[in-house]
This record gives structure tokens, C-alpha cells and sequence, in this order.
């Protein structure tokens, strides 16, 4: 059985989501910590209810970005990830963090990426009268919102939509795609090689699986 490790920020809705295909799909893999940098994060209860070590670390306490990260590996490291997931993870990683999971360290990012890297995509996609949105699974690496991309998922956006619509009907795709991505990477499908992802062996596209 493979252990899971998830790092959260807020509510958790993509982490309920990998937590509930580990009791159906994911047959091999079990999500057996989750840590927050918000005390407040009800992702922490729903770790709890399912099982798993839910545990706040507090950045007030490290007097640098790169301690903090420092404690989080060591705790982190006690439950022998083979898969790092981050969702909803809302600070910036430290290099050596980065480099210490590299190939085994995945994120969600609510744009089409390249699209749209950092914050506020929701309102610059509605600014910019995109006609389609969307979100993306990729590895992670040393740039920000850059690491090779494994899966993305498209949706359009309306002319009536607000950042909170619009947020809702990417988040809907999400919770689809995110627990794919880890059943396929807790298979040994999925891997990260150099600056690609690559799934049953095959390089990915620039836009990951089911690149035209």
C-alpha cells in the first residue's frame, strides 16, 4: 500500500475527492497525512474524519520560508511519501523543498497553463473575455505554476459569469481529474522525466494527456 501526504490551505474539496476514490478506485494507496499552514483549514477535519494524521504547522514559528520548509520535510518524511499532493497549497516553495520531492510532487492549478500562472485566474480569465477556462495537474518544479503539465480540463465561460461561477464549474472538473492523475502515478504510470511527464512510458504534450 503507498502512502499519500497532501498539503492543504482552505476547505479541501479536491482533497475529500482524492480521499473518497481511495475508498473506491484507488485500490493501492491511502492518504495517510495531511498538513495545513492554516489552523483554520477545515481540510484538517476532513483528514480526521477519514483517518489520516491532520497536523498544522504554524509559519509564524520558523524565522525563514526555508526553515518553515525544513520542519514541514522532516514531518512530512515520518510517513515515507511515495506521493506529494498539493491542493490548495497557497505558499511558495522553498528550492531545496522542491528538489527534495522532484518526480514525486504534484499540484493543481485553477487556469489553462501556461495560462494564467499565480493568483486571481478566475477574475483575469472573466477580465479578458476568455472563452474557455479550466485547470491543470502538473509536476512540480522550481517555476512557479511550470512544471511538466499531466492533465488539463477545459470549460467554457459564460458572459454572466462571476469569479464565484466560474470558480464552481472549474472546481466541478477537478475533483475528476485530480484523483486520475494520483490513480495513475500510484500505479507507476505516471512519471516525470527531465522536463516531461510521461504516462505508460509515452511523453505527454505541452498540455499533458489528450494533447491535439
Amino acid at each position: 500500500m503507498k502512502n499519500i501526504v497532501v498539503l492543504v490551505s482552505g476547505n479541501g474539496t479536491n482533497l475529500q475527492a482524492i480521499i473518497d476514490a481511495c475508498e473506491s478506485t484507488i485500490t493501492n494507496a491511502k492518504v495517510r497525512a495531511v498538513f495545513s499552514n492554516k489552523e483554520s483549514a477545515f481540510a484538517l477535519e476532513r483528514a480526521r474524519k477519514a483517518g489520516a494524521e491532520a497536523e498544522f504547522l504554524d509559519p509564524k514559528l520558523s524565522e525563514t520560508r526555508e526553515a518553515f520548509d525544513a520542519e514541514l520535510m522532516r514531518r512530512i518524511d515520518v510517513h515515507n511519501p511515495d506521493l506529494l499532493v498539493l491542493a490548495g497549497y497557497m505558499r511558495i516553495l522553498s528550492g531545496e523543498f522542491v528538489r527534495h520531492y522532484m518526480g514525486r510532487m504534484i499540484n493543481i492549478h485553477p487556469s489553462l497553463l501556461p495560462k494564467y500562472p499565480g493568483l486571481n485566474t478566475h477574475q483575469r480569465a472573466i477580465e479578458n473575455c476568455d472563452e474557455h477556462h479550466g485547470t491543470s495537474i502538473h509536476f512540480v518544479t522550481e517555476k512557479l505554476d511550470g512544471g511538466p503539465i499531466v492533465l488539463q480540463a477545459k470549460v467554457p465561460v459564460f458572459d454572466d459569469d462571476t469569479v464565484e461561477t466560474l470558480e464552481q464549474r472549474v472546481q466541478s472538473q477537478e475533483h475528476k481529474i485530480y484523483p486520475l492523475v494520483v490513480k495513475w502515478f500510484v500505479e507507476d504510470r505516471l512519471q516525470m522525466d527531465g522536463s516531461r511527464a510521461l504516462l505508460d512510458g509515452i511523453a505527454l504534450g505541452p498540455q499533458g494527456y489528450a494533447d491535439k
